[in-house]
């Protein structure tokens, strides 16, 4: 028998394909982070940084941000522009914008913009509040703020105050209605405009979030609306205010060959509104970067078949293939927001039980005196391992359901009912020894599926990992030790929350996906604790309050040359009593009431005054305690 190796781990979990370089296993079977430095690249195991934090009285659940990793990823994706520039000799320059609605954390954007400085890294906004924020942490020195999403009054005169400041801040128009609210804000308060305007492609693209391409987009202009608002421009004189073209492709984009259509398309746009005499500047395509959550590198919708060279290189080609000859080569922009802070965030949860579905030992054959079904049952328990095994597994199937029967008749009895559930666990575990990695007929193929151990983790899934529950994005899960072993249990994991969808039942597999998770046997007093990763795009901001499961703690880590790390920031994460607060409960009512129920048991005698004192305190103890599952 061949020895289990840390290689065999990082292969059987994807460590390798889908950790973008980040990830992989040490000689020790501990997960490690790996960030770049001046000399090469440095490694720490996740398990010394859990340690460091908890030193520190933080708990898990935890959301554990790895601040070189974001700034590696800025790095990335502006040096691939840059290289694709230099490569195609392309006179124009690159700008990259962050979309603040990716993560919209406080510490997320300023590290970006502290990041993202040496590049002119700028800002999408989507909302007045997002604009503020924006304006608050990028420097007023030319510094690119794009405005998109639909613009009220106040929208506008922040937006042109921010112009008066020294900001670029553009406003893209997504329809005809905002044009004259952003000329009247225009011409009342003296400031001239920067104007972007969004147009709606015909060509779509793939991938889950497509409903934002095509002509039927909820977004942007029409070809019949792009008219309209640059006659309107005309008439007022203000045509040369026109400097940017935004086109959204679509977000997680798994096809390069999509995006190279869809740009295609912008440049001709581009091109007639430069025909129509705006002053175009520069171009705008949007998201669409693609993050290969799967490590499979192929059109999955969770994938991509190609890399970031590859992108840049992309467009860099298709604006001088189309927008060749002209005067003023457009400044190209995107807002890779998924690509730049997935990777940063990764969440640290700990199994703290196990439900396993695992025959008994003892007392398994029925004797003589047992129904008839059973000792069936019995019997082709014995022949699964010598003759038609499926179809010795279907018949005990069908026993069982009658004995279910039977009992819900009230003719059998409840540990007659337990033996028949023990021999169906015993068959099944005996057809799946003796089918090893094969594949089971269509009505048995759920089999592995539902003999699989339930590990029970403290996590909120509605919380924490939003998409999962909503629409099925998997994120790539493994353990952070133990991985010089080889794991033994297939394996779902359940949230704490009371509820069905509040589980992790899909993984990442070598082709594709798994319904089970291959994880080690707990051992006695063990901490066990697996991490969640590519989490830092979307999930905090979508997180809800299921159960009233709140924010986690947070810990920021910065990972040194020398392989230390400092704990840069620490934050709590919701109280009992923050999150009762946010359904519209006060903490001080709530002691109040639960205190008058205590002073009535104290009057009626059920209980004496140091067991009130004690009852209190159990009260005050839980709503100053963490959500979440505390050991």
């Amino acid at each position: 028998m061949s020895t289990w190796t840390t290689d065999d781990s990082a292969e059987l979990y994807g460590i390798r394909r889908w950790g973008n370089g980040y990830f992989d296993v040490s000689a020790q079977g501990e997960l490690t982070v790996r960030v770049p430095t001046a000399d090469g690249s440095v490694q720490v195991a996740l398990a010394e940084i859990l340690d460091g934090v908890r030193q520190r009285d933080l708990r898990l659940p935890l959301l554990l941000r790895i601040e070189n990793l974001l700034d590696a990823q800025i790095t990335r994706l502006n040096e691939a522009f840059r290289d694709a520039i230099a490569e195609h000799d392309y006179p124009g320059s690159y700008r990259g914008v962050f979309p603040i609605k990716v993560n919209q954390q406080r510490q997320v954007i300023e590290e970006i913009t502290r990041f993202g400085a040496p590049y002119r890294h700028g800002l999408e906004a989507g909302s007045k509040a997002e604009l503020m924020i924006a304006l608050a942490n990028l420097p007023a020195d030319g510094s690119l703020i794009i405005c998109n999403g639909y613009k009220d009054r106040k929208f506008i005169d922040l937006g042109l105050r921010a112009r008066q400041l020294g900001f670029h801040c553009i406003f893209v128009i997504e329809t005809p209605a905002e044009l004259p609210v952003i000329l009247a804000r225009s011409r009342a308060l003296g400031i001239e405009p920067l104007l972007g305007v969004r147009v709606k492609l015909s060509t779509t693209v793939g991938g889950h979030w497509n409903l934002t391409s095509g002509e039927r987009s909820i977004f942007g202009l029409s070809i019949s609306q792009l008219i309209e608002v640059v006659d309107q421009l005309r008439e007022a004189e203000m045509l040369k205010t026109l400097r940017l073209l935004h086109c959204h492709l679509g977000s997680q984009i798994p096809q390069l060959d999509d995006i190279r259509s869809a740009a295609a398309e912008a440049c001709r746009f581009y091109q007639e509104l430069m025909n129509e005499g705006a002053a175009m500047e520069m171009i705008d395509f949007g998201g669409g970067l693609a993050v290969d959550y799967l490590g499979t590198g192929s059109s999955d919708s969770q994938s991509r078949d190609y890399s970031l060279a590859d992108y840049a290189a992309a467009l860099v080609e298709t604006v001088m293939t189309n927008l060749a000859g002209l005067d003023r080569p457009p400044t190209i922009i995107t807002e890779s927001g998924r690509e730049t802070v997935a990777y940063y965030s990764l969440l640290l949860f700990n199994i703290f039980d196990v439900t396993r579905f695992d025959p008994a030992t003892e007392g398994l054959i029925p004797g003589p005196e047992a129904h008839p079904l059973l000792r069936k049952m019995a019997s082709r328990l014995e022949r699964i391992g010598a003759e038609t095994p499926q179809q010795n597994y279907r018949e005990i199937v069908a026993c069982r359901d009658r004995l279910h029967e039977l009992f819900t008749a009230g003719q059998l009895s409840l540990r007659d009912r337990a033996r028949a559930q023990e021999l169906l666990l015993a068959a099944g575990r005996r057809l799946l020894r003796q089918s090893p990695g094969q594949q089971l007929p269509a009505d048995l193929q759920t089999l592995r599926e539902d003999l699989a151990a339930i590990y029970y983790g403290n996590l909120s899934v509605f919380q924490s990992l939003p998409d999962h529950w909503a629409i099925g994005q998997l994120f790539p899960v493994a353990p952070i030790r133990r991985l010089a072993e080889k794991p033994q249990c297939h394996a779902v994991i359940a949230d704490i929350t009371c509820d069905s969808d509040g589980r992790i039942s899909r993984f990442i597999a070598d082709r594709g996906t798994r319904a089970t998770l291959p994880l080690h046997e707990l051992a006695p007093g063990e901490d066990y604790v697996l991490a969640t990763f590519l989490v830092g795009a979307y999930q905090e901001t979508l997180g809800d309050l299921h159960n009233l499961f709140g924010d986690t703690d947070i810990a920021s880590v910065r990972i040194e040359a020398d392989g230390g790390f400092v704990i840069t920031r620490e934050d709590r994460g919701d109280s009992v009593a923050d999150l009762l607060g946010y359904v519209q409960y006060d903490a001080r009512e709530l002691k109040a009431r639960f205190r008058a129920t205590a002073e009535q048991a104290v009057r009626e005698n059920r209980i004496n005054l140091p067991q009130r004192q004690e009852i209190l305190a159990c009260f005050n103890a839980g709503l100053d305690g963490y959500s979440y599952f505390e050991t």
